[in-house]
């Protein structure tokens, strides 16, 4: 007889996966301050800077669906492992980095890494008893939040009193620790699939989402109507209507398109979407809107420091909104804490475009952002958990969060190109500008908000998997 291997409490698993999910997101995000320090430093332009957190993004959505499935094949803590070395080597290459191509190489091996977040979902959920699994999924999705916007602020310290090198340096020991803890304290799932990778379908869709995201980045400066951005569109339209059909047709699709069409999986995707648009667009702004010199006739002429703390009180709500919104959604089903959180969502971005002629003001609205953000991400994780097969929560979970990522990059371009096209004098965009990304923020959560309400069934009316099909 074989004797089961012995299971860890799961709050130490909880804490072990908020550390490796909080690293990636520091990562994400630390970059941003520093832009401009890359292109004085290696003597390049502002849009080879940018690609400093476009390739980033780029490869962890490429990544995230393909490491999602195979964690639901080989095991979602081996490859937790595997995506969070990978993650660790791009770091400390990108403190070494000697100029800007090896540096934006890097940054595309460390967005492997953003599949830790499907990963760590699917570990939840194999793990954790029933009545936790949403409040850990709702922990888990707030430090999304919570260190993207405490990696701006660190950026800012860092920045201005070390060396850039030192946002890698301190990046890899967070990720170097957690590859230790995963290994020697997290147990691997026991539900796995058999299923084979379906190299075709990853292939389709790692060039969709390249030729979709390379077009969305680099459109501002090519021109929306230019033949590149629209030949890149059309070719991102192309190979995903031939990764659907490919998907439909073969034995054992990369993802599953009948798992993705059901109502709660359909809807909930598409509400990350808009979410994603939503929450780049408001809050990727913010420190700019602060830190324009009151001359300008908006602004308070904050530093970068002082600009990033305005993030703060946003990444504070979101450190106790997303575990309430997991009990809270536990109760009485996760659609409503995500309409919920969308909107206030909606309402943050309504007061950023109405009412920021004091800080005070601004401070709600971050509050309001905060609290928000928090509690949709962790009702969107929760949603998708609970609507599929054990055995696919690391793909279901994965294009989710493509899609937030997808609809956070049109988010912060359509913002870009907002305040872009309405620039006056010093090439500072008026006010105007802001208040109108930010009421488009407000209109899409708004919408968001009323998706969400319709994505499933009433909760008690949600038929239970047998144990048969828990195991399938």
């Amino acid at each position: 007889m074989t004797t089961a291997p012995v299971r860890q409490h799961y709050n130490l698993t909880l804490a072990i996966l908020t550390m490796a999910g909080t690293a990636y997101a520091l990562q994400q995000t630390m970059v941003f301050p520093a832009l401009s320090t890359f292109e004085h430093e290696f003597n390049t332009t502002a849009a080879w800077a940018t690609w400093v957190l476009t390739a980033f993004l780029l490869t962890a959505s490429v990544a995230t669906p393909l490491l999602g499935k195979l964690g639901d094949q080989y095991g979602k803590e081996r490859i937790l492992i595997v995506a969070l070395t990978i993650f660790l080597v791009g770091t400390i290459g990108g403190a070494f980095a000697w100029n800007i191509g090896s540096l934006i190489g890097f940054r595309a091996l460390s967005g492997t890494g953003g599949a830790v977040f499907p990963l760590s979902f699917g570990i939840i959920r194999d793990e954790f008893p029933p009545e936790k699994v949403k409040v850990g999924i709702g922990l888990l999705s707030s430090v999304f939040g919570v260190g993207g916007g405490l990696g701006i602020v660190f950026s800012g310290l860092i920045v201005e009193y070390l060396s850039w090198r030192w946002l890698f340096i301190a990046g890899a020991i967070p990720v170097g620790a957690a590859i230790l803890l995963v290994h020697r304290y997290v147990p691997e799932s026991p539900i796995k699939t058999q299923s084979r990778l379906d190299l075709p379908g990853a292939v389709l869709l790692a060039g969709s989402l390249t030729a979709l995201l390379v077009a969305l980045t680099e459109g501002e400066g090519w021109g929306w109507t230019s033949s590149p951005f629209l030949g890149l569109m059309l070719a991102s339209a192309v190979l995903l209507a031939t990764w659907i059909l490919t998907e439909l047709r073969v034995a054992e699709p990369m993802v599953d398109m009948r798992m993705m069409s059901q109502r709660p999986v359909l809807l909930t995707n598409t509400t990350a979407l808009i979410a994603g648009f939503a929450m780049f667009g408001t809050f990727v702004l913010v420190p700019q809107f602060v830190s324009a010199p009151e001359s300008a006739g908006y602004g308070f002429g904050a530093s970068p420091i002082v600009a990033g703390l305005y993030l703060v009180p946003a990444s504070v709500m979101m450190l106790f909104s997303g575990p309430v919104a997991g009990m809270f959604g536990r109760r009485y089903g996760s659609k409503w804490p995500l309409a919920v959180g969308m909107g206030l969502v909606a309402l943050a971005a309504l007061g950023l475009a109405t009412m920021h002629d004091e800080p005070l003001p601004v401070v709600v609205s971050m509050v309001l952002l905060g609290a928000g953000v928090a509690a949709a991400f962790a009702a969107m994780a929760a949603l998708i958990t609970e609507s599929v097969r054990p055995t696919e929560t690391g793909v279901a979970t994965g294009m989710n969060t493509v899609m937030r990522t997808v609809g956070g990059v049109i988010g912060g371009q359509i913002g870009a190109a907002i305040l872009t096209s309405y620039a006056v004098g010093g090439g500072l965009p008026n006010e105007e500008a802001y208040t109108i990304a930010f009421g488009l923020s407000a209109v899409a959560a708004a919408v968001a908000t009323c998706v969400a309400v319709f994505i499933t069934a009433p909760f008690g009316a949600r038929r239970q998997p047998t144990p048969a099909e828990a195991l399938d």
